[in-house]
């Protein structure tokens, strides 16, 4: 998130298996990390809980502020040469502002991943978006699902108690009165209709239990 893959500094981390209650250790390579992917998403899927996760830190100061929302702001505030202190500050900042607050308003955070595409994909989809937002990742693009189901008429649409947050399209809120299944109907109807008009799916991030 914000520029930064937590896999960069992982370590290790422990898991209890459901079935046999035993305690397995995972270093950074067991895990096959990868966007918003691992192997507790895979083949070790509901099979284990994280009880302990590892990172190891770097001593030397390394100033990241590749993403556009940390850029702008620090531009607005004025400041040049931030601190990681202020890079944080920035980052929990933005963080309110676009998200909502799950005791107060149900939700799970970001619902869809970032669609990875082909250059060529991207560039067909430039000369008929030129504004699209997309970032670099490796020979390949990482489109901005925010902004497709923004630009699709998505965000702040509600429906049967399911609704996409008025502050950030990747956000599905509850409003108390729906069930599991509202939410996932609006998932669904949000991934078919970005899939019709721009050719790209927005595959789920959430684990969906039930």
């Amino acid at each position: 998130a914000y520029g930064v893959e937590q896999s960069s500094c992982f370590h290790s981390l422990r898991a209890i298996s459901l079935t046999s209650g035993l305690t397995k250790l995972y270093y950074r390579e067991d895990c096959k990390f990868g966007y918003r992917d691992s192997i507790f998403k895979k083949l070790d899927a509901g099979k284990y809980i994280i009880t302990h996760v590892s990172y190891m830190l770097s001593k030397e100061v390394n100033i990241n502020v590749s993403y556009g929302a940390i850029r702008n702001e620090l531009n607005n505030r004025k400041i040049e040469t931030p601190t990681l202190k202020q890079i944080s500050n920035v980052i929990c900042d933005i963080r309110v502002s676009k998200l909502p607050d799950p005791l107060v308003v149900g939700n799970a955070g970001s619902f869809f991943k970032n669609p990875i595409v082909t250059i060529e994909a991207y560039e067909s989809l430039l000369q008929k978006y030129p504004e699209i937002v997309a970032f670099p990742f490796g020979d390949q693009m990482k489109l901005s699902a925010g902004w497709l189901i923004d630009r699709a008429g998505w965000k702040g649409h509600s429906q049967n108690g399911a609704g996409v947050y008025k502050n950030h399209a990747l956000v599905l809120i509850n409003d108390g009165t729906n069930s599991g299944g509202d939410i996932w109907q609006l998932a669904m109807d949000i991934q078919a209709d970005v899939l019709t008009k721009y050719g790209v799916e927005v595959a789920p991030e959430v684990n969906v239990w039930g």
